[in-house]
């Protein structure tokens, strides 16, 4: 059996954008491997949604994140196939951006 996840369009975009900033910092070789990293937990969590942890000071709704890197990936975990809602930098208002998504 395969498990699955899908991209939220905005996480699809998420992950556009990070990789054009690495790509523009570091090059596209790290760009690359960082976007590889960022997909194979995201297919990870898939298969254990329960392995993120829920952070009630950011947002209230039922989600979950897990840290790749400096990046969180959001997502819900009692979705089939799992939703990835975000993928942001830590460093970002992620609170404010999750407001405006859930």
């Amino acid at each position: 059996m395969t498990v699955r996840y899908v991209l939220a369009p905005e996480a699809a975009l998420d992950l556009v954008q990070i990789w054009r900033y690495i790509k523009k910092e570091s090059g596209v070789e790290m760009a690359d491997r960082v976007e590889t990293v960022i997909r194979e937990k995201m297919a990870f969590l898939a298969q254990m949604p329960g392995a993120g942890h829920q952070r009630k000071n950011l947002t209230d709704h039922d989600v979950r994140f897990f840290l790749v890197y400096s990046y969180l990936i959001v997502y819900r975990p009692y979705t089939k196939p799992l939703q990835i809602v975000s993928v942001l930098h830590g460093r970002r208002d992620v609170e404010r951006i999750l407001r405006n998504r859930l």
